[in-house]
């Protein structure tokens, strides 16, 4: 088989993979256990990892955003540009990168063990199905800690810019919050959540498929953690580029 026809194949199995998902969620039982255990642990290794990335990440763009705005004579509208770029691009990435990193490789690893093992087989075998068992549970642990920890990291990041213009820059902490005030609104903070959202469904997703159809023993599993993590990463900036251009098309924005 030619590698297109492959690549075109492995697309439309993963669709019709996010398909079935899709339906499991309506489904009963609802596997709450499952679903509180892997929403703690991707907490538990996204967490920390995230809150200090984001600080950087949000210093960055503070002296990269003073900078530029100080030689064009605008420096009032310094804290919109660094809040804004945190809210609506700077978190929600973030987030996803951790967890597509943190809790998507252990999604990944976790799921192609039981495929090596035959665990996933022997429950269809039993009448159980592995989507509605054990994926359902894990997109919807991946989207709420997304959601939550884009919060965080929004939070910490526009600290942190803040403080670096403050400090390192002379910027006075009035104008800072004023030119925000100005310019931001409520859907920026909504916009920055949906994408959280879709970051967190699309990357447990790609983990949980890449996972269960794992092949060549531990080898395989391995290789499938690792592109599970470089396929997360390209459809998550596509889906931002789609998302945000849908968003400047759809909500008006202040000052325009």
């Amino acid at each position: 088989m030619s590698a297109p026809v492959a690549a075109l194949r492995r697309s439309g199995e993963f669709f019709a993979f996010c398909l079935d998902t899709l339906r499991g969620l309506g489904r009963r039982p609802v596997q709450v256990r499952e679903f509180v255990q892997q929403a703690w642990f991707i907490s538990s290794v996204s967490i920390l990892p995230a809150a200090l990335v984001s600080i950087p990440f949000g210093a960055v763009i503070a002296l990269q955003l003073g900078s530029l705005v100080r030689q064009l004579g605008a420096q009032s509208f310094t804290g919109a540009a660094s809040v804004l770029a945190v809210v609506r691009e700077a978190g929600p990435i973030v987030t996803a990168l951790i967890i597509a990193g943190a809790g998507g490789s252990a999604i990944c690893a976790d799921l192609g063990s039981r495929k090596i093992r035959e665990e996933l087989d022997a429950t269809q075998v039993l009448g159980i199905d592995p989507i509605q068992r054990l994926v359902v549970p894990r997109v919807l642990a991946a989207i709420l800690v997304a959601v939550l920890l884009n919060g965080l990291v929004s939070v910490v990041g526009v600290t942190g810019g803040y403080t670096f213009n403050v400090v390192l820059q002379g910027g006075t902490p009035g104008a800072y919050l004023a030119s925000f005030q100005a310019l931001g609104q409520l859907p920026d903070l909504l916009v920055g959540e949906i994408k959280a959202a879709l970051f967190g469904a699309t990357a447990a997703l790609v983990a949980s498929y890449q996972g269960m159809n794992a092949k060549g023993g531990p080898k395989g599993v391995g290789d499938a953690v690792n592109q599970s993590v470089v396929v997360t990463f390209m459809l998550l900036f596509a889906l931002n580029f789609v998302v945000t251009a849908v968003y400047f098309q759809v909500v008006p924005q202040k000052g325009s």
